[in-house]
């Protein structure tokens, strides 16, 4: 059963950027899916292990505030306030929900919801309604 201390390590170890540490949490099979990493899907330790690697060497300082986490056996959903600070001077502030699974006390899947706008022709039409409704006062 996964346990509040085990995300609460895992928080830590990223944010410390310690990469061995983080890697101990993954299994062999695991699965990181992500949209803000060069590969958005990854899968098994070598591909994870490579683009969180390639995380920290751009991560001046990660940054989590965990606001709510909801557990249900060997699953969990992590919401999270993300402060990332970035080679650069480049500062990020952005929610994320993390849904986590697990088995013998290992990651499976962690996949990463960010709440973005769609893109492609959905997002322009999104975007266009906005624009419509601020003009009429409804934002």
């Amino acid at each position: 059963m996964l346990t509040r201390d085990q995300i609460d390590a895992f928080f830590t170890a990223f944010m410390s950027k310690d990469l061995a540490v983080v890697m101990g949490h993954f299994a062999d099979d695991a699965v990181m899916i992500d949209p803000h990493y060069p590969q958005s899907v990854m899968h098994g330790r070598t591909e994870i292990e490579r683009g969180l690697a390639w995380s920290f060497m751009n991560l001046v300082k990660p940054g989590f505030v965990i606001r709510q986490v909801w557990i249900e056996g060997d699953s969990a959903s992590i919401e999270v306030a993300t402060h990332h600070e970035f080679k650069g001077g480049l500062v990020m502030h952005f929610d994320q929900v993390f849904v986590v699974e697990t088995r013998d006390g290992k990651i499976t899947r962690l996949q990463t919801y960010a709440p973005y706008a769609p893109h492609g022709i959905t997002g322009f039409f999104t975007r266009l309604t906005r624009l419509v409704w601020w003009l009429q006062g409804k934002l």
